[in-house]
């Protein structure tokens, strides 16, 4: 039996009397790495005045309280959430097991901040006893075959990674970049341990939905909270295991040539979750 098509929505307002809580996702709906999406914002005012609450997740890999300054230089009105949570928490509670081991960071230097206050040392490849990938040295000329020998080596001396952002690519203004969860996934090819801080994996959405009741100052149930993200494999996957109903945001990460019921339709074929709804862009 093929299932009912997925409704394209001009809007969320619809679905918002159903819902205290939404679970958003940043890079690909609040913003897109070089400006803000005013219309999201928006949204997101509108569902807070009604009385609902607004926690941003991401997989950025670094702490939320760094992220509130990047959203709010590209126009992301402070107004439009009321928390957060990113990969980045979610690995410094990972990271906290490695203290006074020598690690190896693989990513840029703006994203040390991870390590602040945990007492680990930052080591080359040859001294490290673990690694924690934040993303490429330089994602503008980088691609993931550039780290296949480093990772051969590495996963030889059998040293665990932990991801920082199991995204794969992101949008950054009108171009696709390369995430950690690429650098990740080749390294597990070449035999690597890897563990996951952030989207699609549980822990992250444990620390959210907690977020949730202590802004609510009550329990809300899952039923009552709606997921939306960009992201198939990351936001929509993650809000299935951890049995939310989510929305989806056609991003060009996924539907390059914009939203479609055909396409969307081919998107979710073979997968074992759908969305409620999908839009072009979270708006009101």
């Amino acid at each position: 039996m093929t299932p009912a098509a997925i409704p394209l929505l001009p809007s969320i307002a619809g679905l918002s009397p159903m819902c205290d809580a939404w679970i958003v996702d940043i890079w690909g709906v609040m913003h897109n790495g070089a400006r803000a999406f005013d219309a999201a914002g928006e949204a997101c005012r509108n569902f807070r005045a009604g009385g609902g609450i607004v926690v941003l997740l991401s997989n950025a890999p670094r702490p939320f309280s760094a992220v509130v300054g990047q959203m709010t230089v590209l126009g992301v009105d402070p107004a439009a959430y009321d928390g957060g949570v990113t990969s980045g928490d979610a690995t410094r509670g990972l990271i906290e097991a490695w203290a006074g081991k020598p690690l190896l960071h693989i990513g840029p230097e703006r994203d040390q901040g991870l390590f602040d206050g945990l007492g680990v040392k930052l080591a080359t490849a040859e001294e490290a006893q673990a690694i924690v990938c934040s993303g490429f040295y330089d994602d503008t000329r980088e691609t993931p075959a550039d780290y296949a020998g480093l990772f051969e080596r590495l996963a030889a001396r059998r040293l665990p990674m932990i991801c920082a952002n199991p995204d794969l690519m992101v949008e950054r203004g009108d171009k696709l970049v390369y995430c950690a969860g690429a650098l990740a996934a080749i390294y597990a090819e070449k035999g690597g341990e890897v563990v996951y801080a952030g989207k699609p994996y549980l822990p992250i959405y444990e620390r959210t939905l907690a977020a949730i009741d202590r802004i609510k100052g009550s329990h809300v149930p899952k039923e009552r909270i709606l997921a939306i993200g960009d992201g198939v494999d990351t936001d929509l996957l993650g809000a299935h295991r951890a049995g939310l109903r989510s929305v989806f945001i056609a991003s060009a990460v996924h539907l390059p040539d914009g939203l479609d019921e055909r396409a969307l339709a081919e998107l979710f074929a073979s997968r074992p979750f759908r969305p409620v709804a999908a839009l072009s862009a979270l708006v009101w």
